[in-house]
């Protein structure tokens, strides 16, 4: 079976500078390569060739300078490579243009996020008719799934839970810790890691709303923020502005990181002691969770869309109720520095949670799940 994955087009794959979407993407269709002739479709970039290889995966690059000339740019493609199923990547309004456009083929949504089906993005009536045109609608989480079937009831039969990973190798050697630590002036700090965009949903600022309280207690704690408003980039906006402010009287005890590439963001999280995910809603599955926990750190997370399914409350860190987040988030994370052995265990537990249950491998296997069930669905 030939398959193509249809990227929305906004970073190249790999996406070393962003795109949680294209990095699910490059992680786990490789993964489907021995079982499956797969092509992935994006954008190019510097130094990436128009057509390459992706550990064995076809990869198809296209220079388009907008909407409009990327998806002609995929239009063209697919007629050319023929695929007996289209997954599209987080674009429900594409749907129905290639159940036209490819008759012959499954069409598949892998939804991301909710944030194409929320009311924002498309009208009730609008989405029902793209999420109907889907042969299979794959989520992310099942929080994401009740999100779906609460807006669209009749489609609990085409929907598919895949979780997505992480890779336990690159997140998980922290040898360089000590090292790291040092080179930074930071050996002797208790560091507490917020990795993520900077955006209010992030919820950064009540996480710099702890600090007072935090402080009094561990004096010696360091809180590291890295990331910033926009993938790939390290400009501002008002919201970052305003946590800068926030932190000013606090200086000696946050550090901001404006950007950091994935691929360097193993050694932040090796020289962590707690991880903090304090988003306040619509976090459908969370890719910093299972880094962290893959990096053997326990996590402090809001229990917020699909995060529960992810980090197991007085096991793997500590889920803490987003209307009581003032109280709540500085003694979680107070009960964490307080007690070594309890970082520890939890993050050891965190980590044979991912090995588990979260890695690219799990990914594709689920992916693959699903499609033995639309294979023998008997469905035209």
């Amino acid at each position: 079976m030939r398959a193509a994955f249809v990227t929305p087009g906004a970073y190249p794959v790999p996406a070393p500078r962003g795109g949680s979407v294209e990095r699910v993407v490059e992680n786990f269709v490789p993964l489907l390569a021995d079982r499956l002739e797969v092509c992935i479709y994006g954008r190019t970039a510097k130094g990436l060739p128009r057509r390459g290889m992706l550990h064995g995966a076809r990869c198809e690059r296209l220079r388009a300078p907008g909407k409009r000339a990327y998806l002609s740019g995929v239009l063209a493609g697919l007629r050319a490579y023929r695929p007996q199923l289209i997954e599209v990547e987080n674009r429900p309004r594409l749907v129905p243009l290639l159940k036209r456009r490819f008759p012959g083929a499954r069409v598949w949504l892998h939804l991301h996020s909710n944030t194409f089906i929320s009311g924002k993005a498309i009208s009730p009536a609008e989405l029902r008719a793209c999420l109907g045109a889907a042969d299979r609608i794959i989520v992310n989480s099942r929080f994401l799934k009740a999100d779906v079937e609460r807006r669209s009831p009749s489609l609990a039969s085409k929907l598919g839970v895949v979780y997505p990973g992480v890779d336990p190798v690159w997140f998980g050697a922290p040898a360089l810790r000590e090292h790291l630590r040092i080179a930074q002036g930071w050996q002797h700090r208790q560091i507490v890691l917020f990795a993520g965009r900077l955006i209010p949903l992030k919820g950064v600022h009540h996480l710099l709303a702890a600090l007072p309280a935090l402080v009094r207690r561990h004096p010696n704690m360091l809180l590291v923020i890295v990331g910033s408003p926009f993938y790939g980039s390290s400009r501002t906006s008002a919201y970052s502005r305003k946590l800068l402010r926030m932190a000013r009287p606090w200086r000696r005890y946050v550090h901001f990181e404006p950007y950091v590439s994935h691929d360097r963001m193993p050694a932040w999280f090796g020289m962590a002691d707690v991880a903090v995910v304090p988003s306040l809603r619509r976090e459908a599955f969370g890719l910093v969770n299972v880094e962290a926990m893959a990096s053997g750190l326990p996590v402090v997370a809001c229990r917020v869309g699909g995060i529960a399914e992810i980090v197991e409350d007085g096991v793997t860190g500590f889920l803490v109720d987003p209307r009581r987040l003032t109280a709540e988030l500085p003694d979680r994370i107070s009960q964490l520095l307080d007690d070594e052995a309890l970082r520890t265990r939890m993050g050891a537990m965190g980590r044979e949670r991912i090995l588990e249950r979260f890695t690219w491998r799990h990914t594709a296997d689920r992916w693959l799940a699903e499609l033995e069930r639309d294979v023998g669905s008997g469905r035209p």
